[in-house]
């Protein structure tokens, strides 16, 4: 069986060996080339033709994100941003997912050869999970995505629910910006991301979007026309008091093998909205998301499921899909108009 040939990209060339040793002691991996910089790490990617490209985020020359952005329009890779824990590199993390990056790992505080190799079964799980992913699904949508607006008024008494994993902040990207600022309802995300990073998607998310979208922190009220981003490494969930529903934080075991997870956010919004559920799940690995639906439907709600043809993943709405829980199957683009269509009556 041919290996899997990956391409290191990192400034630090202590880290570049890290890396190395780490990948070619697999017997499916093997590296075939290293870049110090941004520029050496395109011109490498058009002429090795790896299969999986790992880029350090803060580089000279060129950082990750404008070296991705290239890389991705000469010879379109699966790449996996190596980031650093500043915010500032959860935030170019970011901005690298919805430019056709297609997942990230942390390096961890100081970075030596130690703390990276307990990090290093992560890395290795994300290039074996990388790999199986079509390139075709990574090229960037140039599919402009017009804003809505609607002079009706929209049902207030709903809540619209969103599950995402790999890929998920690109597909994102298509729903949250485009919905109007009059959207009458809460909106909560989860996205399963490690803590950090969703501050990092949700302040994005909010300079983009007519919504007010912020991470979501305990005792946090739900309000109209506000998007709750779970918050990393824990679950979210909902709960009534008097006449206001609250969120709270919870640090249980995973479900699905991740926190937060969608199914136990879903789970307690439907018992508390019941038919006034509407759920979207979006691109990604596994079935997280897929019982929550069922409880959704099962009570009334509608739920949405991501085409095949805009996922990077065709994971999670696969198994809502193929469960038939799903009352519409939809492209990304397609998806907030459908919301609105529901919100409106139509």
């Amino acid at each position: 069986m041919d290996k899997i040939k990956v391409l290191i990209v990192d400034d630090s060339a202590f880290m570049r060996m890290v890396l190395k040793d780490i990948i070619d002691k697999q017997p499916n991996m093997k590296v075939i080339g290293m870049a110090r910089d941004g520029l050496e790490a395109v011109e490498k990617a058009v002429n090795l033709k790896p299969d999986i490209i790992t880029l350090d985020v803060e580089m000279p020359k060129l950082n990750g994100l404008e070296a991705l952005k290239i890389i991705m329009k000469k010879y379109p890779t699966r790449v996996i941003m190596v980031s650093s824990l500043t915010s500032e590199g959860a935030s170019i993390t970011i901005e690298c997912l919805e430019n056709g990056a297609v997942d990230f790992i942390q390096k961890p505080a100081g970075s030596t050869s130690w703390t990276f190799r307990q990090v290093q079964d992560d890395l290795l799980k994300k290039i074996n999970d990388v790999f199986k992913i079509s390139v075709d699904n990574l090229k960037i949508q140039s599919r402009p995505t017009k804003k809505i607006t609607t002079t009706k008024n929209l049902s207030k008494d709903k809540i619209l629910l969103i599950a995402s994993s790999t890929g998920g902040p690109r597909s994102l990207d298509k729903v949250i910006p485009v919905l109007p600022g009059n959207l009458n309802i809460p909106v909560v995300v989860v996205q399963h991301m490690p803590a950090g990073f969703t501050k990092s998607l949700a302040d994005r998310l909010n300079r983009i979007s007519e919504l007010t979208v912020k991470e979501a922190e305990e005792g946090d009220i739900l309000e109209k026309n506000h998007v709750y981003i779970a918050p990393g490494n824990f679950h979210l969930g909902l709960k009534k008091e008097f006449n206001s529903v609250k969120l709270f934080l919870d640090s249980s075991d995973k479900i699905n093998n991740v926190r937060p997870a969608a199914d136990f956010t879903f789970d307690l919004a439907a018992e508390i909205f019941k038919s006034n559920s509407i759920c979207v799940v979006l691109t990604g690995m596994g079935r997280d998301g897929a019982k929550g639906a069922f409880k959704i439907n099962h009570l009334g709600g509608k739920v949405i499921a991501e085409a095949k043809e805009t996922c990077v993943v065709y994971g999670m709405p696969k198994a809502v899909v193929e469960d038939g829980y799903a009352d519409y199957v939809l492209a990304n683009d397609k998806i907030a108009q459908k919301v609105v269509d529901i919100l409106e009556g139509n």
